[in-house]
């Protein structure tokens, strides 16, 4: 397979998916302020110059960077090249790039990245909507790469990678901060055991027991992440997670009283 694709952004990630794309045979025309390019990859010294005869425009950089690297990147544009932002950035960040694509006549797809690039490369899982969505899954995948296409506007697959992004970098920090209380109490290694016991037990059944438990009991709780919260702060330890936990109870608990009254 042949083609000639521009990747703007060679961090971890954009340098990953530029390596696998030469390799399968692409033409990589990258372009970073700050990192060089691979062997391999084309190099360029601007996102107008990277973009200059490419089929697709992957834009790999930073949800700062997105719009600026778009805007940039049009006037290098050929005509019928699609762009696809695969930055982290808000559902309405990746409107308004469909919007300035669209009024230049430049296809466009929001592409969220499901997983870590490193150890997966062009293999990771992605999710594509937009106008643009199936036309660079189908190039991409010939590439060798994993671009599952879901029907909608550009924004839906960034609004679902974030929605996961809160369950799973949520949990990832209430894991941090548990065990490093833990450890300033001297117990870290039977807290991991109780954690590591109760991920590889869930189910179905825990997400109902969570949310409802929430709900139903959301004024004990509340005073049991205070009491918590204190804890921590005599330990010395940062309570950012389990004071949002109480502050998040608390609400419940306010919601419910409002409902009843």
């Amino acid at each position: 397979m042949t083609g000639t694709i521009a990747v703007l952004g060679l961090g971890e990630a954009g340098s990953a998916l530029a390596r696998d794309l030469v390799a399968a045979g692409a033409v990589v025309r990258g372009y970073d302020p700050a990192v060089a390019a691979a062997k391999g990859v084309v190099a360029t010294g601007s996102e107008a110059e990277a973009a200059e005869g490419a089929d697709l425009v992957l834009s790999v950089n930073s949800s700062a960077a997105a719009v600026g690297a778009l805007e940039a990147g049009l006037a290098g544009l050929k005509t019928g090249a699609a762009w696809a932002d695969l930055n982290t950035a808000s559902p309405g960040t990746k409107r308004k790039l469909a919007d300035i694509a669209a009024g230049h006549g430049v296809p466009f797809t929001d592409i969220a990245i499901m997983a870590p690039v490193p150890g997966r490369g062009l293999r990771v899982p992605m999710l594509a909507t937009g106008v643009a969505a199936e036309t660079v899954a189908t190039t991409l995948n010939s590439f060798g790469a994993a671009v599952e296409v879901m029907a909608g506007d550009a924004g839906l697959a960034a609004e679902r990678k974030l929605l996961r992004s809160v369950f799973f970098k949520g949990m990832s920090a209430a894991v941090v901060e548990a065990l490093t209380a833990a450890r300033a109490a001297g117990c870290e290694d039977w807290l991991r055991k109780i954690i590591v016991d109760e991920l590889t037990s869930a189910n179905a059944a825990t997400v109902d027991r969570l949310v409802d438990g929430s709900v139903k009991h959301a004024v004990r709780r509340t005073s049991e992440m205070a009491a918590a919260t204190e804890m921590l702060r005599e330990l010395d330890v940062r309570a950012d997670v389990a004071s949002a936990a109480r502050d998040q109870l608390a609400h419940i608990a306010d919601t419910q009283d409002c409902q009843q009254s």
